[in-house]
């Protein structure tokens, strides 16, 4: 059976004027054109091919022996061409573009972006792209220990977990929802480090420095937030999580640690309902 998405080894069954055809024996009906730029000088009938299968402008089954960045069972970050109504055009590595329906995009995609993707077969038989589904094709098995820096790809938002991350294209990792993500879109490539390797081998990753180094720059952010705001922020420590982070862009315990240095230091004063700067 001839493998649309896939490499595979065939038998060259037929020669004709525009290259040869392949089938997986000479007994076997379906076969597959190889174009003649394609084929090897001196192939003969009954020689092995290794061949990826797709499909041409004109729908109809092809072979090429070019190695697509992408197949049937992988993930890759692929750069857009073109974005239009009906969804958007990617450079996968082989003459006809691949394209990516705007129903299994994440997010809004532009021109000259790269996202991360898979391979599916849609209705009509021909090779897609998606953006959905990522999480399942990721590894566990990351080389990685908590406390070591990697790069990653933001493939996806939760409003439940926060940005789930693609470490070296490869690896699952996730973001959590309590740390501020909000200037992040899908495709961006991010620094991080690691703060957990869960039992299962997915990361967690923070994009914030380690405490003493980001305690110093959060207290940096309050007192400029303080004088933005004519001195008084109208909210204190006690305040929920949520309101914290949208406000300030930080967890309620980062705040809380920074407001506590800002305070031991007498820069600020504390109330019930709001911090104040001191004016001494």
């Amino acid at each position: 059976m001839i493998r649309l998405g896939e490499k595979q080894t065939l038998t060259v069954v037929k020669r004709v004027e525009f290259g040869v055809y392949l089938a997986e024996d000479q007994r076997e009906e379906q076969r597959v054109l190889l174009p003649g730029r394609q084929v090897p000088k001196d192939t003969g009938i009954g020689d092995l091919l290794e061949v990826f299968i797709y499909r041409d402008s004109r729908d109809r089954l092809i072979a090429t022996r070019e190695t697509p960045r992408l197949m049937m069972g992988q993930l890759a970050a692929l750069r857009v061409v073109s974005v239009q109504k009906i969804g958007a055009f990617l450079d996968w590595g082989l003459e006809k573009d691949l394209f990516l329906p705007y129903k299994e995009q994440e997010g809004r995609i532009r021109e000259g972006d790269e996202v991360l993707v898979r391979l599916y077969i849609d209705k009509s038989s021909r090779l897609c792209a998606s953006m959905k589904g990522l999480y399942e094709l990721l590894s566990s098995d990351s080389p990685y220990e908590a406390g070591q820096r990697v790069e990653g790809r933001v493939y996806e938002f939760s409003d439940n977990f926060g940005a789930f991350v693609a470490v070296d294209d490869r690896y699952s990792a996730l973001v959590p929802r309590h740390e501020d993500h909000s200037f992040l879109r899908i495709g961006d490539v991010i620094q991080a480090r690691i703060t957990e390797v869960k039992p299962d081998g997915k990361l967690t990753l923070t994009l914030r420095e380690k405490a003493h180094l980001q305690m110093e720059e959060d207290a940096g952010q309050i007192l400029r937030e303080l004088k933005e705001r004519g001195g008084t922020l109208p909210f204190s420590d006690k305040a929920s999580p949520e309101l914290i982070l949208r406000e300030m862009k930080m967890s309620k315990g980062a705040f809380k640690r920074a407001v506590g240095r800002l305070y031991k230091e007498r820069r600020i004063e504390i109330t019930e309902d709001a911090i104040r700067l001191r004016r001494d």
